[in-house]
């Protein structure tokens, strides 16, 4: 009896000692690992890794899946920015594979075809895209295995098809997607087999990417701009009446940038500078940085509320000063100092929501991310995109792939610094992210439009000040808002009635959304220590994918 007694006075301890408040436990590993948004994808660059592909290697064969099975957030008709961390010099380096508009593309052309803004899809909405370029740049500097060989899976998978998975059958259903690509007789006949979207575990086959990829894994990044591919992509452009030319396309080439970083309570968080939109996310964590973070819980009300303010006022700074640094003065070194942030932390009301943010003066002085750790410890953060759902609605034609709408972010306003003019990047919302403290080194990314700077500092602050593994801080619920004005918020229903109830009160608009909802991004983080060599991987449960282990050999 006593025996019994003592075993129920223990049982809350020990279940305690058990419990987690995330689900799925982290992917550990020596060996190298691949988190991406598709078991697939994954599952193929894990296998690069084991034949002794670098970093690089794996990302451009798990991208070129995803290629495949997500056809309608990325491709090559897209953009594409990476960070590359060196494991043995500790240096990284950033890539912006960002195409520009078409050189003929100005707001005179678009108002004489009867826009009045930017259009968000069809040809006038596409600009060059950067991603197959960003590959071969990639590669070239730190491939090791052949380059054709990276694009046999994705071929394979093309051909043979793959069965379609539960969340990529959902955007590919929505409503908006197949507004899209009902009205290009290409898109149609690619997209919707049998005249509607695949069901979940239907086989979907694309034979026209498999030819793409094909002609680039044989010729190289110049089938693209200047060979067949490229060929295709004018006679899509002309039949459509778009401006793109020969040479939009034989002229373009990759940047290599400088990460921008911050420091956030003792670690160096990086993203790359403009065009993309990743300052957003190191000026929201340097407002944040001005007061402690809450005890308990980051989906404590008080904690919440200082994110969703510091998130308002870094967006109003960034849709007022971001675009292509090659053709205006951003001015990112004000933006991202402790001064300017303690100055826009002074305007946040900690028991009320502010609806209407304007842009601070500083004084000058649907997306897919991936990210890599090798064997021996480089690793890479990886972006790619065509914009939004199916991104311009076009399809290359016999080439099965969609080109992005990336030129949609452009202004009309000749004021704006993100003015449309022929041969200028877009304002770009895709980032890649990277964090290190020490021995720990994290590759991270979240996707979803404007979701995105936030969700890097909801990650950041999670991880920093609430003590998280990649795995649970991946997990944990999150918010998001799509414009810095408003008091709207999206806000997942995992988050205590308390909280909502006293962030309601405080007058934001809460819209609960469901419990791992896309609206919130798909994220994958690896972290690498490199001291031990052990790799710590997480994916999102948002997603349908995994972090996958190199198989030891």
């Amino acid at each position: 009896m006593r025996l019994l007694i003592l075993i129920y006075l223990l049982l809350p301890a020990l279940v305690a000692a058990q419990g987690r408040n995330y689900g799925r436990s982290m992917v550990i590993s020596q060996q190298g690992i691949v988190a991406t948004s598709q078991a697939l994808a994954s599952e193929v660059g894990a296998a690069i890794l084991a034949r002794g592909g670098s970093a690089v290697d794996a990302a451009i064969a798990a991208n070129a899946v995803l290629a495949v099975t997500e056809p309608m957030m990325d491709g090559p008709g897209g953009d594409m920015f990476c960070l590359y961390w060196d494991a043995a010099t500790g240096k990284l380096t950033g890539l912006n594979a960002s195409g520009p508009a078409p050189k003929a593309l100005n707001p005179e052309f678009l108002r004489k075809a009867g826009y009045q803004t930017m259009p968000i899809k069809g040809i006038h909405s596409v600009t060059v895209p950067g991603a197959v370029d960003g590959w071969a740049q990639m590669h070239r500097r730190y491939g090791k295995l052949p380059w054709k060989d990276l694009f046999q899976s994705a071929i394979l998978y093309a051909e043979r098809g793959f069965p379609v998975t539960e969340i990529i059958q959902e955007g590919w259903a929505a409503p908006l997607s197949l507004d899209k690509i009902q009205r290009d007789d290409e898109s149609g006949r690619v997209f919707l087999p049998g005249g509607k979207p695949p069901q979940v575990g239907q086989i979907f086959r694309n034979p026209g990417l498999a030819k793409a990829f094909r002609l680039i894994a044989e010729q190289g990044r110049d089938a693209f701009y200047k060979g067949e591919i490229a060929q295709a992509i004018l006679s899509t452009s002309r039949r459509q009446g778009g401006t793109m030319t020969a040479e939009d396309l034989s002229s373009f080439s990759s940047e290599w940038v400088s990460p921008v970083s911050i420091d956030y309570r003792g670690w160096k968080i990086y993203e790359l500078p403009p065009n993309g939109q990743g300052m957003a996310a190191l000026e929201m964590l340097n407002i944040m940085e001005t007061a402690p973070a809450t005890k308990g819980s980051p989906l404590d009300a008080a904690e919440m509320h200082k994110r969703i303010e510091a998130m308002k006022l870094a967006y109003s700074d960034l849709y007022r000063y971001d675009a292509d640094p090659r053709f205006t003065d951003v001015p990112v070194a004000a933006l991202l100092s402790k001064k300017y942030a303690r100055k826009r932390a002074a305007l946040i009301d900690t028991h009320k929501a502010n609806c209407d943010v304007s842009p601070g003066r500083p004084v000058n002085g649907d997306t897919t991310y991936l990210t890599v750790v090798d064997r021996a410890g480089n690793m890479v953060s990886w972006i790619q995109s065509i914009s939004a759902m199916f991104g311009s609605g076009v399809a290359v034609d016999g080439m099965g792939f969609i080109l992005q709408n990336r030129g949609f972010s452009f202004s009309f306003d000749p004021h704006h610094p993100n003015v449309l003019a022929g041969g200028k990047r877009p304002f770009h919302t895709i980032i890649p992210a990277f964090m290190e403290r020490g021995d720990s080194h994290i590759g991270f990314g979240i996707m979803g439009g404007p979701n995105q700077p936030l969700a890097h500092a909801q990650f950041v602050s999670d991880v920093i000040d609430y003590g998280m593994n990649v795995q649970e801080a991946l997990e944990t619920a999150r918010w998001t808002k799509g414009s810095a004005h408003g008091c709207d918020v999206s806000i997942e229903d995992r988050v205590p009635l308390a909280s909502l109830q006293q962030l309601s009160e405080w007058g934001h608009e809460i819209r609960i959304r469901r419990a791992f909802t896309l609206e919130m991004g798909r994220g994958q983080a690896i972290l690498h220590d490199s001291k031990t060599g052990t790799n710590y991987a997480g994916s999102d449960p948002r997603a349908d994918g995994a972090a996958t282990p190199e198989p030891i050999h």
